[in-house]
């Protein structure tokens, strides 16, 4: 078959199945890229979730032998909700970000990839593929945007003409010479509107993100956060959008299209209190479906008790003291004392005061004691 044909073919089917953009591009190495990541390494800017490997994550030949070109696709999710609940006091809510709204976006991506792959083997039996989706060793962006899908913008995200920087992206390698799409030229202009916003200063640079700092990357760890960040976090109980919302090149982006990312709006934007009462299997059963459960109930939990505290909730002071009194997590308990700290009220003073004499953890200990001193020096501060 006609190499051209194909790929218009390959083109048109892509949009009946729902994908949003596709484009194509070269199996050659990710020369830049490369030295990108390298420095990334060195300066203790990654997340640690991505493979660390440079050399796979820059080399097509080490996922598939003699690879050709590689399809690039993206799909469009929604940046805003029809019908969003309002939190008020005594029922304050938590947000996931937008890229956690539907299903498993991953789920929706790799089945739209195989359908793809099955497409073009039925028309080439001699066909080969390696598909992949966010957790690949390829970089999504580094791919997408090589493929002419879009720009990689100052915030570090690939930013589309059609559906802004709202898109989830994957990729195929193929042994097909398909032929490649031109790249796009960069948009963002002098803009810094995503930069100045970022509430850590993560985006160091233009397109450099130190992951650390991130947001997106500090909702997900399983630790304790370290306190600079405490306050940071807002009513986020995963992710983060402030780099996209504030981008210009968002403003009316609504990409409702795809049935399968529109938001369930009770559990996107859930009560906070509810939250801390999930099992294991209650949060799975809730959540599991979402891309944003990928890293269980702790995170989201610990999120949910900082949340409470941003908003200063007086009303989940018996619930969080009897956590601060029961939970079996260190990790909690130290965050619930310093939510408590933050709260601030003559009861937390009191609550906090008799956990300190249970207390055994050093670490929870060590919380209890920063968060009484935190409400002895506010309660002086005010006199």
């Amino acid at each position: 078959m006609n190499i051209l044909e194909l790929q218009e073919e390959v083109r048109a089917y892509a949009k009946e199945i729902g994908i949003d953009k596709i484009g194509f591009t070269t199996a050659a190495p990710f020369r830049e890229l490369k030295n990108r990541l390298i420095r990334q390494q060195e300066l203790g800017y990654q997340s640690g979730f991505e493979e660390s490997d440079v050399e796979k994550r820059t080399n097509p030949s080490l996922l598939l032998d003699e690879p050709e070109s590689i399809i690039a696709i993206a799909i469009a999710y929604p940046s805003r909700m029809e019908e969003s609940p309002k939190g008020k006091k005594g029922e304050r809510r938590g947000i996931f970000c937008r890229a956690s709204w539907g299903i498993d976006y991953h789920i929706v991506l790799r089945e739209r990839l195989k359908q793809l792959e099955t497409f073009i083997q039925e028309r080439v039996p001699t066909a080969r593929f390696r598909s992949m989706v966010d957790t690949g060793e390829l970089s999504d962006r580094a791919v997408a945007e090589r493929a002419g899908i879009g720009w990689s913008g100052k915030n570090s995200s690939i930013i589309t003409p059609e559906f802004g920087s709202y898109v989830y992206l994957g990729e195929m390698i193929t042994n097909i010479p398909f032929a490649p799409d031109e790249p796009m030229e960069d948009q963002c202009g002098d803009c810094t509107l995503c930069m100045d916003a970022c509430p850590t200063s993560a985006l160091v640079q233009p397109g450099q993100l130190n992951a650390q700092r991130c947001i997106a990357f500090l909702t997900q760890v399983k630790t304790p956060l370290p306190e600079e960040f405490r306050t940071k976090i807002g009513n986020r109980v995963y992710g983060c959008d402030t780099c996209q919302t504030i981008c210009p090149k968002n403003k009316r982006m609504h990409n409702l299209h795809q049935d399968a990312f529109k938001p369930e709006p009770e559990l996107v934007k859930p009560v906070l209190e509810p939250l801390l009462d999930l099992s294991n299997r209650e949060f799975k059963e809730q959540f599991g479906h979402m891309s944003g459960s990928w890293r269980g109930k702790n995170p989201i939990q610990r999120n949910a008790v900082l949340a409470l505290a941003h908003f200063k909730e007086e009303s989940a002071i018996p619930k969080l003291a009897d956590m601060l009194k029961k939970d079996a997590r260190p990790m909690m308990r130290g965050t619930i004392a310093w939510a408590l700290g933050r709260i601030g009220t003559d009861e937390c003073f009191d609550i906090l005061l008799a956990a300190l004499e249970d207390e055994q953890d050093e670490e929870v200990r060590r919380e209890i004691e920063m968060a009484l001193g935190n409400w002895k020096y506010s309660a002086q501060s005010t006199k």
